[in-house]
């Protein structure tokens, strides 16, 4: 019973066994059952399971152990040990074999086997090395008889292995079986009765693998239990290799219809052989064939073409055996998820599979639905044969397709590569009206990635287009929109900059086209302005009057149309001159603020204070007309309310901090206190800690015109009202013309009246080492400025104590490296305050 439940128990690892806690049914197991140390060995290691290789390299060393120790016993019976050794020295190249093809080889049933010839090697390593052992003889025969059995069952188990495999594990399963040590000794009567048993299991072992009848074989088929599938499969197997299958043994179309039946719900290993035999059976047998075309049957080997290697390329080879059949044909496309799996076989990396899947593939494409299911799946090779050399219908029904299809940029650009570009232009060009358009909505989906925009160019369609657009034929109207499309994506290159005309043209159509059409056109025209080298394009669009066209649209309901406008009106603003501001209205500067103030969209609200910044700031028109509109409380509300560190948020803050600089202007003192009413300084100090390089810049030079009037500010009634910048702030500044605006704000702290406060306040703060820091990396316009303000914070004694020595080498080092004179004049200022140099210093 003991034994029993050991051979049930697979192999595991436990970390510090100890023999004396072991129980069963309740009792110490070495006491009370009398269980040696030996049939334990299966109970060791139970916590993780070993992987497939280590568990058989175990199995080597083991029987590596049994067959030393069988060479060198404990008892004196050294003949039959050592034939029992030579028969366990031949596990060992069955182990080396599995071992070498653990990948295959690794499955349940096999593993079991193994499982079992471990229990009985193991207690044959204790039996061995036992000293007191009655009847060994009898034991270690029954070992041996029982390696066999064990034996048996790993060669059921491998049915998938090679035929060399399975007579070698034959040769020996027949040797243990029918093994007899002791020569010529008496047998006892139970020792004939256990013989007897002994050669009845080897020749049942027989039986099931070699003495079966065909109609056995197709009895094991239909009723037999796993193990007596697995052998009838197996005998069926060999049937097929002996050529019996088409002598009409065996009834085939029975064979077929059992095999389809235990196909969806047998195991792996022998789904595998049934799709072999099936294979076997279909090939060059159109009657057979037939048998095989049932829907059913078909999905059901559609169905492994999901599972692992070996399956999945034995069942694309049945199902291209059966695709001789047109009813095959046409039903294997309709299977949900067939094409989608033969495409992923046919980019696999299993070159036989592959290469079926392919013809498979190309057999079904005749069939135009098939050749969509296809390109749903990413393999466009039907499609764009069709596209190019079917009839105009497929041609209309291919290229819609690639309308809806939703794709990737890598299938946009292996359509573009493939020559779709092209073929769809030629269809546009020559073909009628269904075709045209099928062809425009096709170029439309593919014309978002840039290299297809390259190839579309290429083609010169562009001038196709606008002839289309500018078309007041009924029956053309409805290609305007995808036409319109295109041409918003083409302009996103700077190639259509080579036709100056293009955008004159699209201005000309702005108005005369459906909402849908004047966005695309919007959005092309804003692609075009917006290039780098497009200054000369933005003029001529200005002076074609662009302004008159889009300021209109501000008042659009339809907010996309507006939203285009805006950045339109945006892009053209940046280079604005103050006769063109003249179109910027009461009414149009309204209808912008409200924008800022009413638009939940940050884009907008970045496109409208962006035109707001971009307007002359010495027009006093504008700012007052601004001042009425409270844009400035709306900018402060806006700076308050988001956090956001996107790129359009950046956009706005930058677009802000110019906004403040013209209500902060030197030239009026009554703005810049209302500026400082609404909270402006707050803001610019927030802008210049957290914005982008611009953003700092302008927030700088805002607070730079502030601090010029502070003085003459404080001595106002509302004084209060301009609070004290946190000049911590300024050190965060490191380079460009943010540190020249901020030098300009600082240095207005340094005014004649109150130069001393000043200079004590920047030291308080850290301000003195960032100035000399700014020495040597600043560009000569900064560096005098620093200059001017160092000589004066260095009049007071304690900063010249403080902060000389650390100056006057940077000082010196500037003179050595610079031939200004103007410099070197305000240097030797500088070091003469610091008293090391004389003010009359002929060097200088």
């Amino acid at each position: 019973m003991v034994r029993a439940h050991l051979r049930m128990t697979s192999p595991y690892n436990i970390p510090n066994f100890s023999l004396e806690t072991l129980t069963f049914q309740g009792q110490p197991l070495e006491k009370e059952v009398g269980c040696s140390y030996s049939l334990l060995v299966v109970l060791i290691n139970m916590k993780n399971k070993r992987n497939f290789s280590e568990f058989v390299s175990e199995l080597i060393t083991l029987t590596d152990e049994v067959a030393s120790f069988a060479k060198n016993p404990e008892i004196e019976i050294e003949d039959a040990f050592t034939e029992f050794a030579m028969l366990v020295e031949k596990f060992a190249p069955i182990f080396n074999d599995l071992r070498d093809n653990s990948t295959i080889m690794d499955k349940p049933a096999i593993r079991k086997s193994l499982e079992s010839l471990m229990n009985e090697l193991s207690q044959a390593k204790a039996l061995i090395r036992s000293s007191s052992l009655k009847e060994p003889i009898n034991r270690i025969e029954d070992i041996a008889h029982d390696l066999g059995r064990s034996l048996g069952m790993l060669l059921v188990a491998s049915l998938e292995v090679s035929t060399d495999f399975r007579e070698k594990i034959g040769t020996l399963q027949k040797q243990l079986m029918s093994v007899r040590f002791g020569g010529n000794m008496s047998l006892t009567s139970s020792s004939i009765s256990r013989v007897v048993n002994e050669v009845k299991v080897g020749r049942e072992i027989e039986e099931e693998l070699i003495n079966v009848t065909s109609d056995d074989v197709l009895l094991q088929l239909k009723n037999g239990d796993a193990e007596e599938f697995a052998v009838a499969l197996l005998r069926l197997k060999n049937f097929s290799s002996g050529g019996k299958l088409d002598s009409g043994v065996i009834n085939l179309e029975a064979v077929v219809f059992i095999l389809f039946n235990r196909l969806c719900s047998c195991k792996a290993v022998n789904r595998l052989t049934i799709i072999q035999l099936l294979r076997s059976i279909a090939l060059g047998n159109d009657v057979t064939k037939e048998k095989m075309a049932n829907i059913e049957f078909l999905s059901a080997v559609v169905k492994s073409l999901t599972r692992d290697t070996e399956e999945r390329r034995e069942a694309v080879g049945l199902l291209l055996e059966l695709s001789d059949l047109p009813a095959v044909r046409r039903k294997v496309g309709r299977i949900q998820g067939c094409l989608v799996m033969l495409v992923c076989i046919l980019n696999g990396v299993d070159p036989v599979a592959s290469r079926d899947a392919a013809k498979l593939l190309d057999i079904l494409s005749n069939n135009t639905q098939n050749a969509l299911l296809m390109a749903e799946a990413g393999y466009f090779g039907p499609l764009l044969k069709y596209l190019n050399k079917g009839c105009d219908m497929n041609k209309i029904v291919m290229a819609t397709a690639l309308s809806r299809l939703v794709l990737t940029d890598h299938s946009k650009l292996t359509l573009g590569q493939d020559g779709a570009i092209e073929t769809l232009v030629k269809m546009f060009n020559s073909g009628k009206l269904e075709s045209k358009l099928s062809a425009l909505n096709a170029l439309q989906n593919l014309s978002s990635l840039t290299e297809n925009v390259q190839l579309l160019i290429g083609t010169g369609i562009v001038g196709s287009l606008l002839q289309l657009l500018f078309s007041v034929t009924s029956v053309l109207m409805t290609l305007r929109e995808p036409a319109s499309a295109i041409l918003a994506r083409i302009a996103e290159s700077e190639n259509v900059l080579v036709d100056q005309g293009v955008a004159h043209q699209m201005l000309s159509l702005l108005h005369l086209s459906s909402p849908v059409v004047q966005g695309h056109l919007l959005e092309a025209l804003n692609s075009i302005a917006a290039h780098p080298c497009a200054s000369k394009v933005r003029r001529k669009m200005k002076e074609k009057g662009a302004l008159q066209l889009i300021l209109p649209l501000l008042k659009e309901t339809k907010i996309k149309i507006r939203s285009k406008a805006l950045n339109l009106l945006h892009t053209l603003s940046e280079d604005l001159t103050d006769e063109l501001t003249a179109h910027f209205d009461e009414t149009h500067l309204f209808d912008i603020v409200n924008i800022v103030l009413s638009s939940t969209s940050d884009s907008e609200k970045a496109a409208a204070v962006g035109i707001l910044s971009n307007l002359p700031v010495g027009d006093k028109k504008v700012t007052d007309v601004l001042k009425r509109a409270n844009l400035l409380p709306i900018l402060v509300s806006i700076m308050d309310s988001g956090n956001s560190n996107s790129p359009t948020r950046s956009s706005l803050m930058e677009s802000i901090a110019g906004v403040a600089i013209r209500f902060t202007t030197s030239s009026d003192k009554k703005l810049q206190l209302l500026s400082a009413k609404h909270g402006v300084i707050p803001l610019l100090v927030k802008l210049l800690s957290s914005g982008s390089a611009i953003t700092k810049f302008r927030a700088a030079t805002a607070l730079a015109q502030l601090s010029q009037n502070s003085l003459s500010l404080r001595r106002t009634r509302k004084s209060r009202q301009v609070p004290f910048v946190p000049l911590s702030k300024y050190w965060k500044i490191r380079m460009g013309k943010q540190v020249e605006a901020a030098l300009n704000a600082l240095s207005t702290l340094l005014q004649d009246e109150i130069w001393e406060r000043g200079a004590n306040c920047i030291a308080k703060l850290s301000g003195v080492q960032a100035i000399v820091n700014i020495l040597e990396a600043g560009d000569v316009k900064v560096q005098e400025k620093a200059l001017w303000m160092l000589e004066r914070i260095f009049r007071v004694e304690e900063h010249r104590t403080k902060y000389g020595e650390f100056a006057q080498v940077v000082l010196i080092d500037l003179v050595a490296q610079r031939s200004d004179s103007r410099l070197r004049s305000t240097v030797a200022k500088v070091l003469a305050v610091l008293e090391l140099l004389l003010v009359q210093s002929s060097y200088f």
